[in-house]
């Protein structure tokens, strides 16, 4: 028989041989890829969607899930509403003047610092002169002109220099929070509930 015919059949024996192994290790699960086998269980189970239940990225306590007939989320306990985009896995304040956006990495919200909206180093100088500036004025003036000894008010510059400092630092806290939208009020309404309950 010629040679020809010999190597034909030698051939497609280790052409069957090759698909076989190369079939084989197709079906073995892959070990060089773990990023891509941790991104589809972040895209299976973790993913931020219409249906799921997440915490609330303002107040930290109450939980975010969708409302009904609305293209919106909203929390069971501060009341703010949120717009979504699943396809950036974002979440946006709507009842903001800001434009507070998160991002759901798949176990919490992290927030989203945007140009404009974070407070600089300029408003921390600003803030603390505004608590310091009037404090020296008032103590300064305490004690260029202190008080007649034994007089009924002698203790009122003392206590009006001390009372100055906390009104303009109260002034700042109110201005984070109403700049952050946190919800102080409702805290204080959980922690009595959560104090009656138990």
């Amino acid at each position: 028989m010629p040679r020809n015919f010999e190597e034909r059949p030698r051939a497609a024996d280790r052409g069957r041989n090759a698909f076989e192994e190369t079939s084989k290790d197709a079906s073995r699960p892959s070990k060089a890829c773990p990023q891509i086998r941790g991104a589809r269980e972040f895209d299976l189970s973790n993913r931020f969607y219409s249906q799921g239940e997440y915490p609330c990225p303002v107040c930290r306590h109450g939980k975010v899930t969708a409302m009904p007939l609305m293209e919106a989320f909203a929390c069971n306990f501060c009341q703010h509403i949120f717009t979504t985009n699943f396809d950036k896995q974002l979440i946006k304040m709507a009842d903001s003047q800001l434009p507070l956006t998160w991002y759901w990495n798949g176990k919490n919200w992290k927030g989203i610092q945007r140009e404009g909206n974070q407070l600089s180093w300029n408003y921390l100088i600003l803030a603390l002169a505004f608590v310091a500036f009037p404090t020296m004025i008032v103590a300064l003036g305490a004690y260029i002109f202190p008080p007649t000894p034994h007089s009924p008010l002698s203790w009122f510059p003392l206590f009006w220099t001390i009372l100055t400092p906390l009104t303009h630092l109260l002034i700042v806290l109110w201005l984070i929070i109403e700049y952050y939208q946190l919800p102080i009020f409702l805290y204080f309404r959980a922690l009595r509930r959560r104090l009656s309950i138990d």
